[in-house]
């Protein structure tokens, strides 16, 4: 809330669309006897529009293809939207997901320190932590090894732990939580479930579960086909949902 008692929005997104330009497939020689190969837009994100208050838990939805891992992304600031803005007020931002932010011929030790530096840490304080962030990840000798020798479990454990001790203002987490073995998923969900207790903090989780959504998000949020369908309270929409995907 603000000074005057009024509760703030940590994330406004506004008529966001996100489009990705396909080269249609063309043979390495063909390509060199046409001046510009044709080129498709797809539309992954289209005027998109909601709102998330500081300390809001948001879930996000939708089948396959729909958008959500592109607006979490953009979001995140891995790319910046066609058109529309998206405003974090100020907050800082991580995004747990597989593929994201990792360099693959650096080790696991060395991925946190950039990790965190990226996200605005001083190396100093990335000392401080990254123990704690390797205790956390539980990959024993691979910490030293480079990441493109990982399994996904072990990305998406490293990938938890750097976002979950660094305490961001702002967490974005993409499918993150439903991979790995059963005991880390129990440890991941306990300790979101601590990190998200902060009222400040702001959660946004993209899932296909409906169990997960429900039991962690106070919202939900709807894609289909790059466009929101619906947002509202988590049984309600995810029910719609449900009655959507089973006909």
């Amino acid at each position: 809330m603000d000074n005057n008692g009024q509760i703030k929005n940590a994330i406004e997104v506004k008529n966001v669309c996100i489009n990705y330009k396909i080269l249609n497939n063309i043979t390495v020689r063909r390509s060199l006897f046409k001046k510009k190969a044709k080129e498709e837009v797809f539309e992954a994100v289209k005027n998109v529009s909601f709102s998330v208050r500081e300390g809001g838990i948001l879930g996000i939805i939708g089948k396959n293809g729909s958008g959500k891992s592109t607006l979490l992304r953009s979001i995140a600031g891995v790319f910046s939207p066609n058109s529309g803005t998206i405003d974090l007020k100020g907050n800082t931002v991580s995004l747990m997901a597989l593929g994201i932010g990792f360099k693959d011929n650096l080790t696991g030790r060395e991925n946190i320190i950039l990790s965190g530096m990226l996200l605005g840490f001083s190396e100093k304080q990335m000392m401080d932590k990254i123990q704690d962030i390797i205790d956390f990840a539980e990959i024993g000798s691979f910490i030293d090894k480079p990441v493109r020798t990982y399994s996904s479990g072990m990305h998406s454990k490293l990938a938890f732990a750097i976002t979950a001790m660094l305490e961001t203002d702002i967490m974005l987490v993409d499918e993150v939580l439903s991979v790995g073995d059963e005991r880390f998923k129990k440890k991941s969900l306990s300790k979101m479930k601590e990190l998200i207790n902060d009222e400040r903090r702001t959660v946004l989780i993209v899932s296909h579960s409906i169990e997960l959504l429900k039991e962690m998000c106070d919202e939900v949020l709807w894609l289909h086909d790059g466009r929101i369908k619906e947002i509202g309270e988590p049984n309600e929409v995810l029910g719609n949902y449900l009655k959507f995907m089973t006909k």
